[in-house]
């Protein structure tokens, strides 16, 4: 069994490598806005709970959150392990989990933080563009689209989404980085964390992120 908490930036490439993580190690992915959503549309008990703070434009506490990740993690089909994708978020969170997973007689392996400098971050996410008409997604360096307002497929609009700009993504990171500085001390306390150079080629990173998980 192996669980994992895996810690990265906005646009490090940390979706295309928790895939492979998962695949290859049988485990579980678990992300608490999925699941959260995935209770509210069921109208569980702590899914009516939660939509009761969500309709008045409040956080979801601490301890529903906890209460749905229990009960994920404990059913069957999660047997072989978990990695936990956005949580924790908090040194609160973080001790819960702790507590839980003791009650539960499960250990906690690793944490894995892909670490990309801001300046990458915002080359990758800045640079994107998507055509309006067919979804096709390009980079002005990476992969540019043969003309500036068309892609190969005929007239299009190439366009720059809000969530891509500068601006934008600086703020994004800036939150990131005020959330996880705290969990980062934390873990790196515990002796559980372990720093990824998340710059390279897919392969390389992945390789990095293998032997941290065998070398636990």
């Amino acid at each position: 069994m192996k669980n994992i908490i895996f810690i990265g930036p906005p646009g490090a490439g940390k979706g295309t490598q928790a895939e492979l993580i998962c695949k290859n190690y049988g485990i579980k992915q678990i992300s608490t806005g999925d699941i959260l959503r995935a209770n509210v549309a069921q109208m569980t008990p702590l899914g009516i709970s939660a939509k009761s703070f969500m309709e008045k434009g409040k956080l979801v506490p601490d301890e529903i959150i906890i209460k749905m990740i229990k009960e994920e993690i404990t059913k069957p089909e999660n047997s072989n392990g978990i990695l936990f994708d956005g949580f924790p978020r908090t040194i609160p969170q973080a001790i819960a989990l702790d507590n839980m997973m003791v009650e539960l007689g499960m250990n906690l392996d690793r944490v894995l933080l892909l670490e990309v400098p801001d300046e990458e971050i915002i080359l990758r996410l800045s640079g994107r563009r998507i055509c309006r008409t067919c979804q096709r997604t390009f980079h002005i360096v990476f992969n540019p689209p043969p003309d500036p307002k068309e892609c190969d497929r005929g007239v299009c609009d190439i366009y720059q989404r809000e969530d891509d700009k500068e601006e934008t993504i600086m703020k994004r990171l800036a939150v990131y980085h005020d959330q996880t500085s705290p969990l980062i001390d934390y873990y790196e306390s515990k002796g559980k964390l372990v720093r990824i150079n998340g710059v390279g080629s897919l392969e390389s990173i992945y390789d990095l992120i293998t032997k941290a998980i065998q070398n636990n």
